[in-house]
Order: structure tokens, then C-alpha cells, then sequence
């Protein structure tokens, strides 16, 4: 679980927007441009190029 703080702070590499985490998933969701990003480790891996299209997972 990612730390609320953290949370805060968070922004899509990709839009600048703003990132909704799914708990039970532990992914990073950018609505806006329909992606998400893998947490691993508490980690959250905002790179572009690891972006998946959100009707994948």
C-alpha cells in the first residue's frame, strides 16, 4: 500500500494529470489517457514506456 502522501504528490508522467490507485490491483490509473502503471515493492514505476493500456489489466 502506497503511502497517502505519496499519493498526493503523484502526477502522470505522460499528461501531468492525476493518478487514482487502485489498492486491490496495487496499480497507478491515469483516467485521462486510459493507462495505468505497476506498483512493485511500494514502488510506483511512472515511467512512459512501462505505461499499460488500462483495459489490459
Amino acid at each position: 500500500m502506497l503511502d497517502k502522501k505519496l499519493l498526493d504528490i503523484l502526477a502522470c508522467p505522460k499528461c501531468k494529470g492525476d493518478l487514482e490507485y487502485d489498492e486491490k490491483r496495487d496499480i497507478l490509473i491515469c483516467k485521462k489517457d486510459n493507462i495505468y502503471y505497476e506498483v512493485k515493492n511500494n514502488i510506483p514505476i511512472l515511467l512512459i514506456d512501462k505505461a499499460k493500456p488500462l483495459d489490459e489489466k
